[in-house]
């Protein structure tokens, strides 16, 4: 096999800053700027502050916090994500790590009873199941750093609309009966997302005074706001309460940290995603590199379908043995994503016949996150994939603050070889730990050759690095954004041994094909993901979007 390179070799580092980034100095301007959100109320926000001179940073920050305010059941101020950023002046670029952390007081066996058993639903519900948040320093480091406006003003659309409020939608009305448990048991949350206990109708006005108060905190005093003084002891003293066991060191040692993405090729185009903690990069050019061999273009369906099946198969088993936070495991990471450990992973692979994966797990499914992809005028651009774990997340709200707490903890490995929420199982590489990062498969992305770019993503558990694989593949035969965001989709993690997928997905004789050559097959009984993607081509300088038909975003372009 080929040698384990250690992640921060610097020759390599800086031998990829000048592959990848030296081409997009000299780039076109873009003609407009576009914004793919899950919710219209956050792409008219970004647009927002675009128009009062911003750049798409300024505009990530308001669209996030706009997001934590109207997806209660995706994102928040209590969750967490990564922000991929491009800086067009200079062709800078840097994934902004705002992923959730164990809290200090956390251990490996947290979730385990006496006999080492996972207790069902500890690292899901309550304050127990809560990382320590990354979003608002996330913020405030974004807006300091590569912002153009002041914090405040940049904060001023979600703030707005915490307090008038936003009306209730279909979406809104599945996540919260599905999480109605949950949120009855929290008395905060109960008051603020529910109506007398009950999962209000559609058009209900959902109003958060006391969040809109602690995002004027936030905008008063940036971070400190939030990770110290009288309101981080409110914070964890109501955590404390609750089971929680978080702490003021907790809060106060919180930090964002900056890491250089991770690289590959596939087929002329450059692609630029997301690393540890989050596995979606890593996993991204494995499963490329090793569909690269095979020239998919002239495979026929049946056959392009199992390859592709076989490269996600393969990446995700690796995910669970090698990944996780890169400030507590070595990951070999130049290993990982060479060609050359790409072409041993495809040696077995037979055209004509489906792998065996080792165990099997039954899961639950789950739609959370979210995603948006921004390109300003100036050629900037972000791709945010945010999340606070399963809808709603833990259900739990901070008493008279309005924050909704993350249930992230339940990303980590409570016990090697046992599946999470999402199915996914892991080894030590992935153990709790105190101020552990807990692995992700957030994977927010940029693919472009000399002539264009894209900027994608979506939300959707394990099921995120496969959307956005399926995207790729879109793109590199030649299709736009809209053909991306709404193909149909299947999906393999490795366990369960199954291939999971939409119903329109394939017909009867590919379903047949596929059985034919082993593959076990689960439809879905519901679609799944919400990409947003923005394309650029820089020969023309027009700009494209486009928002998942799944969902209710929107794509505006001004």
């Amino acid at each position: 096999m080929f040698g384990l390179l250690k992640q921060k070799a610097p020759w390599w580092g800086l031998f990829c800053a000048f592959l990848f980034l030296s081409p997009l100095t000299t780039a076109a301007v873009p003609d407009k700027a576009a914004i793919a959100t899950a919710h219209p109320l956050a792409t008219e926000a970004g647009h927002q502050i675009l128009k009062l001179g911003g750049n798409a940073f300024d505009a990530a920050v308001a669209v996030s916090a706009v997001l934590a305010v109207v997806e209660p059941y995706s994102s928040g101020i209590g969750g967490g994500g990564f922000w991929l950023l491009h800086r067009a002046s200079d062709g800078f670029e840097t994934m902004v790590d705002g992923r959730e952390r164990a809290p200090l007081a956390a251990h490996r066996d947290l979730y385990l009873d006496k006999e080492g058993e996972v207790i069902p639903g500890l690292s899901i519900n309550g304050p127990l199941a809560a990382g320590i948040p990354g979003e608002p320093a996330a913020l405030a480091h974004i807006s300091e750093h590569y912002g153009r406006l002041p914090f405040k003003d940049v904060l001023a659309p979600a703030i707005r609309i915490a307090r008038e409020g936003f009306p209730v939608e279909s979406h809104y009305v599945r996540m919260a009966t599905w999480r109605l448990k949950a949120l009855r048991a929290s008395e905060s949350a109960n008051s603020i997302f529910l109506h007398k206990g009950e999962v209000p109708a559609e058009g209900y006005l959902i109003r958060q005074p006391e969040l809109a108060e602690t995002l004027q905190r936030m905008a008063d005093a940036g971070a400190d706001g939030f990770y110290r003084g009288e309101f981080a002891e409110r914070i964890v003293d109501a955590v404390k309460l609750a089971g929680g066991i978080w702490s003021l060191e907790d809060l106060a040692s919180y930090r964002v940290i900056e890491r250089m993405p991770i690289r590959g090729n596939f087929m002329g185009l450059k692609i630029t995603s997301a690393s540890p903690p989050s596995s979606g990069g890593i996993a991204l050019i494995t499963m490329l590199n090793i569909l690269q061999g095979f020239n998919l273009p002239k495979v026929e369906e049946p056959q392009r379908t199992h390859l592709i099946v076989e490269a996600m198969r393969r990446a995700y088993r690796d995910r669970a043995d090698y990944l996780g936070d890169p400030d507590f495991v070595d990951i070999p990471v130049d290993a990982l994503t060479h060609p050359w450990y790409a072409a041993g992973l495809a040696r077995d692979i037979q055209m004509e016949r489906a792998s065996q994966s080792v165990g099997n797990q039954n899961h639950e499914e789950g739609r959370d996150t979210t995603h948006f992809s921004i390109l300003d005028r100036e050629g900037n651009r972000v791709a945010a994939t945010l999340s606070i774990n399963y809808p709603f997340g833990s259900g739990f709200v901070v008493p008279g603050t309005g924050v909704l707490l993350n249930d992230e903890m339940d990303d980590f490995s409570a016990s090697p070889g046992v599946p999470n929420v999402y199915g996914l199982v892991g080894a030590e590489a992935n153990a709790i730990a105190g101020g552990k990062r807990m692995l992700s498969s957030m994977s927010p992305t940029f693919v472009e050759d000399e002539q264009q770019v894209a900027v994608l993503g979506t939300p959707g558990g394990s099921r995120i690095i496969t959307m956005v694989l399926l995207g790729i593949l879109e793109m590199a035969e030649g299709k736009g954004p809209t053909d991306w965001v709404k193909r149909p989709r299947f999906h393999h993690q490795y366990l369960p041994d199954q291939i999971q997928y939409e119903t329109d997905a394939f017909d009867e004789s590919m379903r047949k094909q596929l059985e034919k050559m082993g593959h076990q097959l689960k439809p879905l009984e519901h679609d799944y993901g919400n990409m947003q993607a923005v394309y650029w081509n820089k020969k023309t300088g027009k700009v494209d979007a486009a928002s998942d038909p799944r969902g209710l975003g929107q794509a505006k372009i001004e």
